[in-house]
């Protein structure tokens, strides 16, 4: 398929729309393990000037706004935007896109996303502005998903559709940018102009009852991953769960699904003058 960016763009844009009302409660909280090392890797500290970009609805904003620094939030989803508002009434919540950032240069000591820059259709124009709106010295850190090998959870969920479903069945646009290794990110900060590059592997853990409640978080409250599980027949949606449910029984700690989820923590420095 040819790479549309404005394609991959309305996609998600229209996922992120349907999604937004049901994400904290869902999806989130797999994504919230990873607020901490974020805020860590990127210095965030009090006094500090933060951009979150693809913001959600403003936890990582909220964390950053705990440790004292000055928070300003941007997302492409207006309904995104409405709940991060409401739930952060002293943080500044803005929509706008992230390859064209409606901010000055040179404006924050820190920009971070958690799990945005695999979203956008053109990460590198993203980082690029990321690095535009930086001081010198200042620090970029996002967070994406690593790939399933390391993501047991996404697994569990891929490899059943391979034995009971149809992976070629959602019409979704394919991932604008292969983000899901750390030497991808590490090319993608140091092609946009970052010094001083980390990458590494953030583990954690995702408490869930079963495999039911797996596919609902992913259906609520991702996009392509709900594409592909919405394009599934209701007679292989029930065998995907039922597959999920037996393979993930090792993980099963006292009554729960405690499974092993991965991602990419990669940082960058913009470098002085």
């Amino acid at each position: 398929m040819t790479f549309q960016p404005e394609a991959i763009r309305a996609f998600e844009h229209a996922g992120w729309q349907r999604a937004a009302s049901r994400y904290e409660a869902t999806f989130a909280h797999a994504t919230a393990r990873y607020i901490e090392p974020l805020l860590e890797v990127a210095c965030v500290a009090a006094g500090r000037r933060v951009l979150d970009v693809a913001c959600g609805p403003g936890q990582l904003a909220a964390a950053a706004a705990r440790r004292g620094a000055r928070v300003h939030a941007l997302d492409f989803s207006a309904a995104m935007v409405r709940i991060a508002r409401d739930a952060n009434p002293g943080i500044v919540v803005s929509e706008g896109d992230a390859e064209r950032m409606p901010y000055a240069d040179e404006q924050y000591d820190a920009v971070v996303s958690s799990f945005g820059m695999h979203h956008v259709p053109r990460p590198e124009m993203a980082l690029a502005e990321c690095r535009r709106v930086l001081v010198p010295g200042g620090i970029v850190g996002f967070t994406v998903w690593a790939a399933p090998a390391e993501n047991i959870a996404w697994k569990l969920i891929f490899d059943a559709i391979d034995r009971h479903g149809d992976r070629s069945a959602a019409r979704a646009f394919p991932p604008s940018g292969a983000l899901n290794q750390i030497d991808h990110c590490v090319r993608a900060l140091e092609g946009t102009g970052f010094a001083a590059v980390t990458g590494e592997i953030a583990r954690a853990t995702w408490i869930l009852p079963d495999g039911q409640a797996l596919v609902a978080a992913l259906s609520a409250g991702t996009v392509r991953m709900a594409a592909l599980l919405d394009a599934q027949t209701p007679q292989a949606l029930s065998a995907i769960v039922a597959d999920i449910d037996r393979r993930a029984e090792r993980y099963r700690q006292d009554g729960r699904l405690a499974l092993p989820i991965a991602a990419v923590l990669a940082s960058g420095r913009k470098p002085a003058p």
